[in-house]
């Protein structure tokens, strides 16, 4: 474990994702969470009224509904009223309000869910208007035109990838996490996936300004979280396009022997709003049935990899002791 002493130990005590669909099936933003609740609860045992936190990750440009999270919530059963947040983001970036929260030390455990209709929305044309509002947004090159930008400088730079990268599928779909202190995750976990590194880091908004070749808020996140620190038995990377891979497995510092996307990753199924919150999930997963020890869940967000969350999590006791207060 490296820079969290003195912090509590919390981990991700169980883990569930909807059926992904590939076309517009009609689902509405309850048929997509109320389901993962369920599931979540009833594996840990708990009751609704014993999670202290929820935080949900979303994008209402991509149902062109506002507050579509509200919807969602309501899944939840917010009355009487409940402590919770909501982050215009990957929910990986939720867990991580949701992991504070729990480091503040007055609630110990958190319901972290993400939820995205990729089908039903011109994800180029909406991806284009988070970026730079001057020079890049009004050309909106959308999603596949940036990745290009970073492909084909990779490319040039000497990687074996292919400088016309492909989108995966648009996808409808959803995750949900819940996060554990200690003496709760014990109690309601068999094998919890213990936290032992979290961190992100966000680079320049304008591309320009960038290296398209390296990926330094990885890198420093990667540093951060400690991954260097052991051996990573498998690694969930938010792999949208293929030649982001052997970029991140260089920036986290991977080895040759480190499985990679044991899922099928991003490229399988892109809940948009849901696939980082699925790459934690995923490597928590691992621990949780025994076939791993040490795992690595990477998300990211903006355009060419602008902004990157490295979550470390570690099977064994020591794991959890290790963050007590």
């Amino acid at each position: 474990m490296t820079g969290f002493h003195g912090r509590r130990g919390v981990a991700v005590v169980a883990f569930a994702q909807s059926e992904h669909s590939f076309s517009d099936l009609g689902w509405t933003e309850a048929d997509l969470v109320m389901p993962l609740v369920n599931e979540v609860l009833a594996t840990t045992g708990l009751r609704r009224s014993e999670i202290g936190f929820t935080c949900s990750g979303s994008n209402d440009y991509l149902v062109g509904t506002p507050f579509s999270f509200v919807a969602a919530l309501d899944t939840i059963g917010a009355w009487p009223p409940i402590s919770e947040s909501h982050v215009e983001q990957d929910a990986a970036w939720a867990l991580y309000e949701a992991w504070v929260r729990i480091q503040h030390g007055d609630v110990d455990t958190a319901l972290v869910y993400g939820f995205g209709k990729g089908t039903v929305g011109d994800y180029a044309g909406i991806s284009s208007l988070s970026y730079d509002p001057y020079y890049i947004a009004p050309l909106m090159p959308g999603d596949i035109g940036m990745a290009g930008l970073q492909a084909r400088a990779l490319k040039d730079a000497g990687f074996d990838v292919d400088p016309d990268p492909t989108p995966p599928p648009a996808t409808d779909g959803a995750a949900a996490v819940i996060l554990a202190a200690a003496d709760v995750a014990r109690g309601v976990c068999p094998r919890p996936a213990w936290i032992t590194g979290l961190d992100h880091r966000i680079e320049p908004h304008s591309v320009g300004a960038r290296d398209l070749t390296r990926s330094a808020s990885t890198r420093q996140a990667a540093l951060r979280a400690g991954v260097s620190a052991g051996p990573v038995d498998f690694a969930e990377l938010h792999t949208r396009f293929e030649h982001e891979e052997p970029l991140l497995r260089r920036e986290l510092g991977l080895e040759e022997d480190t499985v990679v996307n044991a899922s099928g990753g991003p490229r399988k199924a892109d809940p948009i709003m849901a696939t980082g919150l699925i790459r934690i999930g995923e490597a928590a997963a691992r621990i949780h049935d025994g076939s791993a020890r040490r795992t690595v869940a990477h998300a990211t967000a903006g355009p060419c990899l602008q902004h990157n969350l490295v979550c470390v999590l570690e099977a064994g006791e020591e794991a959890g002791e290790a963050g007590e207060d």
